[in-house]
């Protein structure tokens, strides 16, 4: 007798103060240079757009982005690490862009560790270009800083 695994539905729903715990245990996982708690409480306080994406209980990722004049900021983009290589930033990237131009924004723009080729390469198969560099933008540890490269998609 085989088993059947129930589907269990995908969905967006808007990330609250209240799953911040949950939010913040992914990022350190993520990344060496994790924002904390008072990062995204004060990205909700202020207003941007933050999604979570989840399969029933499961938090798989999310993103903040900061809405503008005729564009928006991605602040933040994450797949938890146990879930990458699953094409989960591909549908979160659609979901911002789709939410984007509700907005009425022309762009979406982000910035990217250079060293984060693996990214690089998914926003640039998502339609992003690279526009320039900012220097010395991301802490990289035992004081040291790492560059950023801008990106950039048109609507």
């Amino acid at each position: 007798m085989t088993e059947s695994k129930a589907a269990v539905e995908v969905q967006f729903e808007p990330m609250v103060a209240g799953q911040l715990d949950a939010v913040v245990a992914v990022e350190q996982r993520a990344y060496a240079h994790p924002w904390n708690r008072t990062h995204f409480r004060d990205a909700l306080r202020s207003g941007n757009q933050a999604q979570l994406l989840v399969a029933g209980d499961v938090l798989l990722g999310y993103f903040v982005a900061m809405p503008g004049v005729d564009e928006v900021h991605l602040l933040n983009i994450t797949v938890a690490p146990e879930y990458r290589g699953q094409g989960w930033s591909r549908v979160m990237l659609d979901a911002l862009a789709l939410w984007a131009r509700g907005q009425s924004a022309q762009w979406v723009w982000l910035e990217v560790r250079v060293g984060n080729l693996r990214a690089m390469q998914v926003y640039e198969a998502h339609g992003y270009k690279r526009v320039g560099q900012r220097k010395d933008y991301y802490p990289a540890g035992h004081g040291q800083r790492e560059d950023a490269v801008v990106m950039g998609l048109r609507l």
